[in-house]
């Protein structure tokens, strides 16, 4: 793959996943590779050690480096613990990119009908997205967030901004230090059969939002007519909720090959660009400007523009 720039995202997932594709952002081209280890953060260390020096941009997949909520930073520890084994190539989680350019894709989604003011939107993890979900709000959306229900299991939505922040104030100074493997599928979780518990909040829903191994793993049998906007899928994913009944499917991030990348691999691949980071005002003209573009799959529709089933 040649490419003048080149970034790794070395992800918690499953190897299944892996991808490699190139883009093009500010006219240059960037190799992206997403690279899984199964869920093993010893070996995570030990890629991003290897890839140290070797590459423009890491991204972090599968895990944050920490959870912005309001004005509240939450560090997460195993991922603290896994950035330090690079020393000289910069390390992204993707926040940079859910703070910049994914609401500006909410609101020119609503701006051009695909998201209406006063539907419900069923996020699965708004702390993990807070801009996202302040974007939602701010367009009109009624929120349902799921992150007590998706990440422990327990049977509460949340269902205002000013919850989620106090909700986060509670539980995240302690949750950021349990193994992440306890409240996010890793591995070959990703690749278990869904547990419907929580079906009846996506039949509530409208818009089904927010990170995909997520909605995945609570995915019911049918949605049928609902708009999906996350980021990561494959092929098989896309079918998997054409199958479903799913109506549209947004990803913030664009299809290379056959599938999109998590935001942590764009942010590495813009990084490795741009040679800037987020919080630097930089950034955000940077990737602006790059031509970076959301996906948008109307799954009622074949490939010759046919509506389906």
């Amino acid at each position: 793959m040649s490419a003048e720039y080149r970034s790794v995202s070395v992800s918690l997932g499953s190897t299944r996943r892996d991808h490699r594709a190139v883009v093009t952002l500010g006219g240059q081209e960037v190799a992206v590779e997403r690279r899984g280890v199964d869920g093993s953060l010893a070996d995570a260390a030990r890629l991003i050690e290897e890839l140290d020096g070797q590459v423009d941009a890491i991204g972090l997949g599968g895990i944050d480096l920490a959870l912005v909520v309001g004005e509240d930073r939450y560090v997460i520890r195993d991922a603290a613990e896994l950035a330090v084994h690079a020393r000289r190539t910069p390390v992204v989680d993707g926040f940079g990119l859910k703070a910049v350019f994914e609401p500006a894709v909410i609101h020119r989604l609503v701006a051009d009908g695909t998201l209406q003011s006063g539907q419900t939107v069923l996020m699965a993890s708004a702390m993990d997205r807070y801009p996202m979900a302040r974007a939602f709000v701010q367009s009109g959306l009624i929120p349902l967030f799921g992150d007590l229900m998706f990440a422990s299991r327990i049977d509460y939505p949340i269902r205002s901004i000013t919850e989620l922040q106090e909700m986060a104030r509670k539980i995240l100074p302690e949750f950021t230090r349990l193994p992440f493997n306890l409240l996010y599928p890793t591995g070959s979780e990703q690749d278990a059969e869904p547990d419907v518990r929580f079906s009846r909040y996506f039949e509530e829903a409208d818009v089904l939002a927010g990170d995909f191994h997520y909605l995945r793993r609570y995915l019911p049998d049918r949605i049928d007519g609902k708009v999906v906007v996350t980021t990561t899928t494959t092929a098989a994913d896309v079918e998997l909720l054409r199958s479903r009944g799913a109506a549209v499917l947004v990803t913030t991030t664009p299809r290379l090959s056959g599938r999109t990348f998590g935001t942590n691999a764009m942010e590495a691949a813009l990084v490795a660009r741009f040679g800037v980071r987020y919080p630097d005002p930089e950034f955000e003209r940077r990737v602006m400007d790059s031509g970076l573009e959301p996906d948008i799959v109307r799954l009622g529709v074949d490939d010759h523009g046919r509506e389906g089933p």
